[in-house]
């Protein structure tokens, strides 16, 4: 029997935690609302603001930069994106590819930056000489680049591509660490007037629901993975996550929002943060954590030279 929408037209998604069939029009038009709603309704972003978009050529950024996209003129918003080329050899190069491509047609302003250029050394090499695993450089310096990049352009907030899946994962991650600085900061506060905001409008959907969106609407992407994801701590969580949603529809969203509701009422807030000794930027130690990698990584470089 086939499956139908609501509308009475042939269904090409079936969304277990809700029940509901969409075809590929009732679908768009569900996903482009879910994304205003959550902008909305989490005040991530105002009339008149200027949105940095953190694409990497991927399926979840390409399709925030077309949603925003879509609704940046009648919402009176400026749009820019920024891509960071971390130095992944046979990896990175066709979502740089897929980033220039994307903002070209929509003529959206891209501004590209590097590890190489940036912190001196591209992630293989640091992956080689340092002492951490290369998801753990990667991600505080890809995060340091970005919310440089974006405050150089003048930003208001800074939007990035993480998903339902992206949050559930994080959330458990720094439950089973103690980390509950960290799993405050996933809300976007950053405790520091002078840092941008960070805003996640695709928080909301699952992946699968932003890898349909992306097929439906022919979307350009890559879908290269990255050879040092699978030596992270993320792989197992998404794993067990994947594994619990089959058996449970709708418990990601109920990991969320039990997050949500933790966040508001018993997490205290953070407080002010201070400035880096070395790079003045937000942090809540003497030296942050970016210029601390960077320093172990120079030294790492000259005692190999």
């Amino acid at each position: 029997m086939t499956m139908k929408c609501a509308c009475g037209k042939k269904a090409v998604y079936h969304r277990r935690y809700s029940g509901q069939r969409f075809c590929a029009t009732c679908f768009n038009r569900y996903f482009e609302r879910k994304v205003t709603d959550t902008i909305w309704k989490y005040k991530m972003m105002r009339r008149g603001e200027r949105i940095a978009a953190a694409i990497s050529g991927g399926k979840d950024s390409t399709v925030l930069l077309h949603v925003l996209h879509s609704i940046a003129g009648e919402r009176g918003i400026e749009l820019q994106a920024i891509t960071v080329d971390e130095g992944i050899a046979g990896y990175k190069d066709p979502g740089l590819e897929s980033a220039k491509r994307n903002c070209k047609e929509l003529g959206v302003p891209l501004r590209t930056v590097s590890f190489e250029e940036e912190i001196g050394y591209s992630l293989d090499r640091i992956s080689n000489k340092g002492q951490h695993k290369p998801c753990t450089y990667c991600g505080v310096f890809r995060r340091r680049l970005l919310e440089t990049t974006a405050r150089e352009l003048g930003a208001d907030a800074l939007a990035t591509g993480h998903n339902l899946d992206d949050e559930a994962q994080a959330i458990l991650m720094n439950y089973l660490t103690g980390d509950m600085e960290r799993l405050h900061r996933l809300n976007g506060s950053t405790g520091s007037q002078t840092m941008i905001k960070r805003v996640k409008p695709l928080s909301r959907l699952p992946e699968k629901e932003v890898m349909l969106y992306a097929l439906l609407n022919k979307l350009h992407f890559s879908h290269a993975q990255c050879p040092y994801a699978k030596t992270g701590y993320r792989t197992p969580v998404r794993d067990f996550l994947n594994n619990m949603e089959s058996e449970h529809p709708g418990i990601k969203f109920s990991i969320v929002k039990g997050w949500e509701r933790i966040t508001k009422q018993h997490l205290p807030e953070e407080g002010a943060l201070g400035a880096c000794t070395i790079c003045g930027q937000a942090t809540a130690r003497n030296i942050c954590r970016a210029c601390e990698l960077t320093e172990e990584i120079k030294i790492k470089m000259s005692e190999t030279n």
